[in-house]
């Protein structure tokens, strides 16, 4: 019986016509169809590559970024107008090539100070949409000195090479957002027998990335072992921008300033300060006062703060941002095909909650979760195409979570 000849599962071609063959499983291909399906795959990983470059006449300009921003976030003008030219300078620093004897623009790393639920980390999101370089936010709890237990700071880096698809070109110009650096604060200025092995050992390892060095990156993040390929990352292109609550600053900035957080004083020099947001006051000895070291506070040079959200904000960011939280919840219960609606009494009850529970925006999602939670779970498997929230139906929702973790407690 004859050998049947081989050929190409591919073109069809048989052995006798072809170069070379390859072998497979359960079927053939020849050198050519092999060559044309490598460049058939380039082709879609460079079509599907993020791309992280752009012109000078591309660039936008601080007003547009700013613009864009207002869509999302409502008010801290202060901080919109010192990330927009910040982001702008560092477009700039990156299209810049020093020549001889030309200016070096040196980069301005930022630190955001703003109470918790005022918008520090949705700034930093937000401003990720408009850019074109590799952004991640890492958050600095997680932190502790090399040797113990937890991430080493270079694993701050991990997270923007996963971005940048591992493209360390692309990774050094980057973007990091490190969020609560409050809680890397020295925790005492007492002699200890125990390290601060998560507060000021986690600040000095800090130094090197914010300044500028050739750092060795984990690349799946974790420890670093001996054994492991580690990829070298140098940060000296790349923005830091910081934020925290450093929740209770506004004591340290009072005792600066010479009056009290609460309380009258007869200084006359003082007769002036809002002592309702002392943080526009805020000044880096106060960080350091706080518990930041001198080194990182001056590589941290543009510090701006966030001011805390008042009723009328709180009404704004819940029903006018692109995103605000009542569209997201009109979209879920559109996409049962339920027609939901607010009353104003309604929206304003859900504010006034905000407001007492002191959690700034993040107290509007989670009251406005507990108003929802009873109709997301019925009305998807009935027959009722309306919702209409009233302040009635909000308050009697409100009151059942407060009874329910009052029981709980007992």
């Amino acid at each position: 019986m004859a050998k049947l000849k081989q050929h190409c599962s591919f073109c069809g071609r048989p052995e006798n016509e072809l170069k070379l063959l390859l072998t497979g499983i359960n079927g053939y291909i020849c050198d050519e169809c092999a060559e044309r399906a490598h460049e058939l795959v380039k082709e879609e990983i460079a079509k599907n590559k993020k791309d992280f470059s752009m012109k000078i006449e591309d660039l936008p300009r601080p007003k547009q970024i700013k613009e864009f921003l207002d869509q999302y976030v409502i008010g801290q003008d202060d901080a919109k107008r010192y990330l927009s030219v910040s982001v702008y300078n560092h477009y700039k620093r990156l299209m810049h090539k020093p020549e001889k004897d030309e200016v070096e623009i040196e980069k301005s790393n930022i630190i955001m100070v703003g109470a918790t639920g005022t918008g520090k980390t949705l700034l930093a999101k937000t401003i990720a949409r408009i850019l074109k370089v590799p952004f991640s936010i890492v958050d600095a709890t997680v932190l502790t000195e090399a040797g113990y237990v937890g991430e080493d700071v270079e694993s701050i880096l991990t997270r923007l090479l996963q971005v940048a698809d591992y493209d360390v070109k692309a990774a050094e110009r980057g973007i990091v957002f490190i969020d609560e650096i409050d809680k890397i604060a020295r925790k005492s200025d007492n002699p200890s027998i125990t390290r601060d092995v998560s507060g000021e050992g986690v600040q000095q390892g800090l130094l090197k990335l914010l300044e500028g060095s050739a750092v060795n990156v984990p690349p799946q993040g974790g420890r670093k072992h001996p054994e492991q390929k580690l990829i070298q990352v140098d940060t000296k292109n790349i923005l830091f921008i910081c934020g925290g609550a450093f929740d209770g600053i506004e004591k340290k900035i009072a005792r600066r300033l010479n009056t009290q957080v609460v309380g009258y004083t007869t200084i006359q020099k003082t007769a002036h300060i809002d002592r309702n947001n002392l943080l526009q006051y805020i000044a880096p000895q106060d960080l350091k006062s706080f518990g930041l070291i001198p080194e990182i506070i001056g590589r941290l040079p543009v510090l701006t703060y966030l001011n805390p959200l008042d009723k009328t904000t709180l009404r704004s960011i819940l029903t006018e941002p692109k995103n605000s939280i009542i569209r997201q919840y009109r979209k879920l219960f559109d996409m049962d095909g339920i027609k939901l609606t607010f009353d104003e009494d309604a929206l304003n009850y859900i504010v006034d909650k905000a407001v007492e529970f002191n959690l700034g925006a993040r107290g509007l999602r989670s009251i406005t979760e507990d108003v929802m939670i009873d109709a997301m779970f019925e009305l998807p498997s009935s027959d009722e195409k309306k919702l209409r929230v009233t302040l009635d139906y909000a308050q009697s929702k409100v009151e059942k979570s407060k009874a329910k973790l009052l029981t709980d407690a007992g």
